[in-house]
C-alpha cells in the first residue's frame, strides 16, 4: 500500500506535508523534530513546525509512524511500526539503530511486579559507542566507566 492509501485508510485527510513527512521519516535514521522540519521544507516548501508536530502527532496515533524517546534525547520518529523491536543508541554522536526484540515475542521482558498493569510492550534502549565513535577514540568516560548521553554533554 502506498503512503496516500495508508493515510486514508488511517482516517487522515492526504496532504503534500504529510506525504513528505512519511518520506522524510522513511529515508531518515531516527530523526528528531527539527529534521525532519527541514527535509520536509525541502520537498514542499514552506511548512510550519508547529504543522509538523500536529502531523507526526497524528501519524504517530494512526500507527504510521513510531515515536521514541531515548533518555536525553529529543523525541525521535522512524518508520519501523507494527514489530517489537528496541534501539542500540550511541552516547557520543546520538546514532540509533534498531535490533530485533530479545527474546521475540511483546513485551520480551517482565517486570518484577506488574501491580495489576496488562503489560503489552517492553522499551528497551542499549546504551554504549557506536563503532565510529569508537574508532575515532570516543569511548566512554574514563573517569567512571560511563558517559552521559550527548543531550547531557551539550
Amino acid at each position: 500500500m502506498d503512503d496516500a492509501a495508508n493515510l486514508r485508510s488511517a482516517g487522515l485527510r492526504v496532504t503534500a506535508a504529510r506525504l513528505a513527512i512519511l518520506e522524510a521519516v522513511r529515508a531518515g535514521d531516527h530523526l528528531d523534530t527539527e529534521h525532519i522540519t527541514r527535509d520536509v521544507r525541502a520537498r514542499v516548501g514552506h511548512v510550519s513546525t508547529q504543522a509538523v508536530y500536529d502531523a507526526l502527532h497524528a501519524l504517530t496515533d494512526a500507527g504510521l509512524v513510531r515515536r521514541i524517546e531515548p533518555a536525553g534525547s529529543p523525541a525521535r520518529y522512524e518508520a519501523r511500526v507494527g514489530d517489537n523491536h528496541h534501539h542500540l543508541a550511541c552516547r557520543r554522536c546520538d546514532a540509533i539503530i534498531d535490533v530485533d526484540c530479545v527474546v521475540g515475542r511483546a513485551p520480551c521482558l517482565e517486570p518484577s511486579d506488574r501491580h495489576g498493569f496488562v503489560i503489552d510492550e517492553a522499551e528497551v534502549v542499549f546504551w554504549g559507542v557506536c563503532p565510529a565513535c569508537q574508532a575515532r577514540g570516543a569511548g566512554p568516560s574514563a573517569s567512571d566507566g560511563s558517559a552521559a548521553p550527548a543531550a547531557d554533554r551539550a
